[in-house]
């Protein structure tokens, strides 16, 4: 049964929702609807991280303009020449 609830959010994250829902064809309802029932739903435990992985984090730096998607393109177009 669907119950009416009312919420006050940030006017930005609003439209950037509906958007996001637009996108992929589903209600701004349903959207949240669904990210509520994955929070309520996820009992799984937290993911431990493994002492070997916590010693490689920071260990490369990547920059915030990388196109990994051009870049491999690249890789790829110079490999099959």
């Amino acid at each position: 049964m669907d119950k009416k609830l009312t919420l006050s959010l940030n006017e930005r994250v609003i439209e950037q929702a509906k958007i996001y829902a637009q996108d992929h064809k589903i209600s701004l309802s349903r959207l949240i609807e669904s990210y509520l029932s994955s929070l309520i739903d996820n009992k799984s435990e937290d993911i431990k991280i493994t002492p070997l992985v916590e010693s490689l984090i920071g260990v490369v730096d990547i920059p915030q303009d990388l196109d990994y998607k051009k870049d491999y393109t690249d890789y790829l177009l110079e490999k099959y020449q």
